[in-house]
């Protein structure tokens, strides 16, 4: 929740959590070089106002002390160092998670010890202890079963002890911290499973974990994997430069992951210490729990489990500081952003459209579409899509009708690269001209434009787009055709559509789930990918370019209405996909658009449409998001014709992802956007 005492600037205020792994520098059995490796580190993620710092496994002692970490003396250092380490945290930041052998029960453990501030929070002994080809580790050390207390008293202090311990931020909403050890990663069940289930959204791994050929990938893989099923955090340290080579080597490989996405990794075999830092998104995390029911059906079987854990509480006390996010925060969040896998993204988005208008026309043992085109976006695509649907059903292009239906304000730009597109296709070409229709039923409403009046209201647009779709479905009728909608999830969303006969209906939409914002890329990337000659090409890039308008009235944009269509399409994928506060998705937009150098731009979009959005124009531009999402448009997306799902960002379909009441109000999502920035920013309001 918003913490009404932090700045609006601060991530901390916004569901974020920083988060750091280090990899210090060590020596074997050398506690007190050590100890000043991980105060260095501890500092430095202090500085950067981390709440948390993990350290790998058995890092006081290192890792590779084999039987020496049995000597009295090395665990006698081990314990000094943790009395100083101790000392010394009472004035840094974070949660440090440092590793060390201890003593207790007259036995030897692995442990990782949670130290805040002073105190020591916890200790957790490793779980699973591998005893298979390089690994003897149950030759020196007891698993944590083998403890009979549930603490420990170390430093001359009453320490919770087990593998049964969760770390709960008193003050930071949903940041549960569960530890682990190297092993315990690498078995069936994690101890981290049960933890997540159990509610711990942030999961750490200290580990030693030497390296071989290709294990690196099998480690990412692992975390990746972990953090994806458990809807969580997964921090991950290994040991590295100063471990004992005698017959292993060290990569000191740090990994931060999130709900199956690496956001940090350290470069490996550094010789010197490192860190890394992320910041954790603990809204997304709590918000994917809520959503996915077997994750909590899962908790319910294992809930025996689950009670079993023991909660440790403390305080974060984020820092009344300016903290922006170090979290690179896409500008274009439906878009393929990696350039490695854009190719395979943008043509499985047109597979996804392609087999869901096949299956339509098989199913209804129809062989022709009706298609509106009018040298916008989206019916451009809806046009490339039907086309390609016809090649795979082996019917000949000729079957799509595409059809041009100029109004009162169609301009030669769209209207030329229409009929050019058309004829490059390969389709069947019609134009209907609906503005002898249109004005006969202007004059029937005894409308002041069928009396020479320039009045160009929404009963004037609403009648040209009303004959447009009539038109198209009678067109169908004729021909024994499916009409092939064009609108697309932007317009739904805004509820910039003529409901009824317009452009909201038809037999089967194929843009309904595409965004405006990827609907331009993928014209740009059709163009820019060789599948088309020269003058298409030219065709394609020219409406990509075209300023989007219905063209209803004359010199009319549809962002002067709605806003720009890539920054409303950021509103609605963090509104609909994860149900963020406005004031959140308004604190990521300024991250993300406030500065056109800074960030990742798409190669398709052009230098000069490279565009920056200020705080007041992004609160501008989402309370109309929020009024036309929220309270205006439902009851057009209550009655969608079919259309598939393509991407995680969803489906506004009442079928699919999203069922909402049709006369909902907008004022709570308003107020809290209006609460969330104006008390904490000057933002001038108009």
């Amino acid at each position: 929740m918003l913490a009404p005492a932090l700045p609006f600037e601060s991530l901390y205020a916004h569901g974020f959590l920083r988060v750091a792994v280090c990899t210090p520098r060590v020596d074997v059995a050398a506690p007190q070089f050590n100890l000043e490796q991980t105060l260095e580190l501890a500092r430095r993620a202090s500085a950067s106002s981390a709440a948390v710092a993990l350290f790998p496994e058995l890092g006081l002692a290192a890792y590779s002390n084999e039987d020496l970490v049995a000597q009295d003396a090395l665990l006698d250092g081990v314990e000094a160092a943790v009395a100083a380490l101790v000392r010394e945290s009472a004035e840094l930041f974070p949660l440090l998670i440092v590793g060390a052998p201890l003593r207790t029960e007259q036995k030897l453990f692995n442990c990782a010890l949670v130290i805040h501030r002073g105190e020591i929070l916890g200790v957790v002994p490793k779980t699973f202890l591998p005893n298979y080809r390089e690994f003897y580790e149950k030759r020196q050390f007891s698993e944590a079963a083998q403890a009979v207390s549930s603490g420990i008293q170390l430093i001359g202090r009453d320490v919770p002890f087990g593998g049964d311990l969760l770390f709960k931020a008193s003050d930071v909403a949903d940041f549960n911290l569960h530890v682990e050890i190297c092993e315990d990663l690498w078995v069936p069940i994690p101890p981290s499973s049960y933890a997540a289930l159990a509610g711990a959204t942030v999961l750490a791994n200290q580990s030693a974990s030497d390296i071989t050929i290709g294990k690196a990938d099998y480690r990412r893989m692992l975390c990746t994997s972990q953090s994806g099923r458990c809807a969580a955090a997964y921090l991950y340290a290994a040991a590295g430069y100063g471990e004992s080579t005698t017959d292993l080597a060290w990569d000191g490989h740090a990994i931060i992951c999130e709900n199956g996405d690496v956001l940090a990794e350290s470069p490996r075999f550094a010789c010197e210490s490192a860190l890394i830092t992320a910041d954790i998104d603990l809204d997304r995390l709590r918000q994917e729990r809520m959503r996915l029911t077997s994750f909590n059906d899962s908790a319910r079987l294992h809930r025996e489990h689950a009670r079993a854990f023991r909660s440790v509480e403390f305080a974060v006390k984020p820092p009344s500081v300016l903290l922006p996010l170090q979290r690179p925060i896409a500008r274009f969040p439906y878009v393929p952003s990696d350039p490695a896998s854009r190719d395979e993204r943008c043509a499985e988005v047109y597979e996804i459209q392609v087999q869901g208008l096949m299956r339509r026309l098989e199913a209804s043992g129809i062989q022709k579409a009706v298609i509106g085109v009018s040298g916008g976006l989206d019916s451009t695509q809806a046009l490339l899509v039907t086309a390609r649907c016809f090649d795979r059903l082996q019917l000949p292009r000729t079957s799509v009708i595409g059809v041009t239906l100029p109004g009162f304000a169609t301009s030669e730009r769209t209207y030329g690269n229409a009929r050019r597109l058309m004829t490059a296709l390969g389709v069947s070409a019609r134009e209907i001209d609906i503005r002898p229709a249109a004005l006969r039923m202007l004059e029937e409403l005894h409308h002041p434009y069928a009396r020479g009046e320039a009045a160009y209201d929404t009963t004037f647009e609403n009648v040209q787009a009303g004959e447009r779709a009539s038109c198209l479905f009678r067109l169908a009728n004729h021909e024994r055709g499916l009409v092939v909608g064009t609108a697309d999830l932007s317009e739904l969303a805004l509820g910039y559509t003529t409901y009824g006969v317009g452009d909201h209906m038809a037999h089967y939409h194929v843009n309904a789930s595409v965004p405006k914002s990827l609907i331009q890329h993928l014209i740009r990337w059709v163009a820019r990918t060789g599948q088309f000659d020269a003058s298409t090409r030219a065709i394609l890039e020219d409406i990509a370019g075209t300023p989007i308008s219905p063209e209803l009235t004359p010199d009319q944009t549809a962002e002067q209405t709605v806003g720009p269509y890539e920054l409303q399409d950021f509103n609605l994928y963090y509104i609909s996909r994860f149900g963020f506060r406005p004031s959140k998705v308004a604190f990521m937009a300024c991250h993300a658009w406030s500065d056109r150098n800074a960030g990742h731009w798409p190669e398709t979009v052009a230098a000069d449409q490279r565009r920056a959005y200020d705080l007041k124009s992004i609160v501008r531009w989402l309370e109309v998001f929020l009024k036309r999402f929220f309270e205006s448009s439902q009851f057009k997306r209550s009655a969608l014709p079919n259309s598939p799902k393509v991407g995680s960002g969803g489906s506004l379909s009442p079928r699919a992802d999203w069922r909402a009441p049709s006369d909902a109000h907008a004022d709570v999502w308003l107020e809290e956007l209006r609460s969330g920035v104006g008390k904490r920013t000057e933002v001038p309001r108009e």
